[in-house]
């Protein structure tokens, strides 16, 4: 079965879990920004944990399969439509031969996962289908799709009659965004002036920002004696602050070291609603401890399995 590209979006890449074991040798994981929309979307489909989608950001676009196939789409609501009529969010649809799917600018979010039945069959680039776009590498030709792309998928692994009744929990995508951060570590960089702005105020992710990291807009960090440190190594959620004061919030697409201290990290249990948030939406940080976190990431991985997923 293959998926042709009609009308591309903004930014349309081909992305799995991420690409580890290499950012010893500088390359980035890439992967999903979303991880939660990510699997919910696999899931919808009956796809085994791992599978590529695709991934777009701000505006789908148009595509066409030429095939049966099954189809879910999670994260932004973009308004997708099948051959010209609205469908739902979070479930899985069945694709004929020849229909097209639509989806149009973000209602609300930033970035919309498209799962289809067996996967995105793109070639697997050190253990990973992900696109890293920095580097021109995996995904689709290493780049976002354009019109007249053709990409093949694998075969599905459930019928549509075993995954019909799948349903995901819509979400709410609103501003300003709240995030639960623990201290990073070079806290000791920053003055308890600068701390207190950092946790006191409110920043705007800017429209400088990207896959790489949010930059955000606001008043500027203060610390002690500057924020230059010897580079080591960066994790997905930490907030490095450069010269300017103001924070950087590293993500998929980030590189593997920096050189400037990090106030904080972003829990990762919250880092999905933070990169559905796009450029003018707010952003407010929550200091909580590392125990805190470690119970509220266990809870919800016991939920998770509660329920199945």
């Amino acid at each position: 079965m293959s998926v042709k590209v009609i009308i591309p979006g903004a930014l349309t890449t081909v992305q799995d879990a991420g690409r580890y074991g290499y950012q010893n040798s500088g390359i980035q994981t890439s992967g999903v920004m979303d991880q939660k929309a990510y699997k919910q979307a696999n899931e919808l489909v009956g796809n085994p944990a791992g599978e590529a989608v695709l991934e777009a950001t701000l505006f789908g676009g148009m595509m066409e399969v030429d095939e049966d196939t099954l189809i879910a789409f999670t994260g932004a609501d973009m308004e997708p439509q099948i051959n010209g009529k609205a469908a739902e969010m979070n479930r899985p649809y069945l694709l004929q031969a020849g229909d097209t799917v639509s989806l149009g600018m973000v209602k609300s979010g930033c970035r919309t996962y498209i799962a289809f039945g067996g996967g995105i069959d793109v070639p697997i680039v050190m253990g990973s289908r992900s696109t890293n776009l920095k580097c021109a590498m995996g995904g689709y030709e290493g780049r976002a799709l354009k019109a007249g792309d053709v990409l093949k998928t694998g075969t599905p692994h459930a019928s549509f009659e075993e995954v019909k009744e799948r349903r995901a929990k819509a979400e709410f995508y609103g501003s300003p965004i709240e995030v639960r951060v623990i201290e990073g570590p070079q806290a000791e960089y920053f003055s308890d002036k600068g701390k207190e702005t950092f946790y006191g105020g409110t920043y705007t992710i800017s429209d400088q920002s990207d896959r790489m990291g949010y930059r955000m807009e606001g008043e500027p960090i203060e610390s002690v004696n500057g924020t230059d440190i010897i580079s080591d190594g960066i994790a997905f959620g930490a907030i490095q602050v450069p010269a300017s004061g103001k924070p950087i919030i590293l993500l998929a697409d980030r590189q593997t070291t920096g050189g400037y201290a990090k106030i904080a990290v972003v829990c990762s249990f919250d880092i999905p609603k933070l990169v559905q948030g796009k450029p003018g939406d707010q952003v407010r940080f929550v200091k909580i401890s590392v125990e805190e976190a470690q119970r509220i990431n266990e809870s919800q991985q016991t939920d998770c399995m509660k329920r199945g997923k």
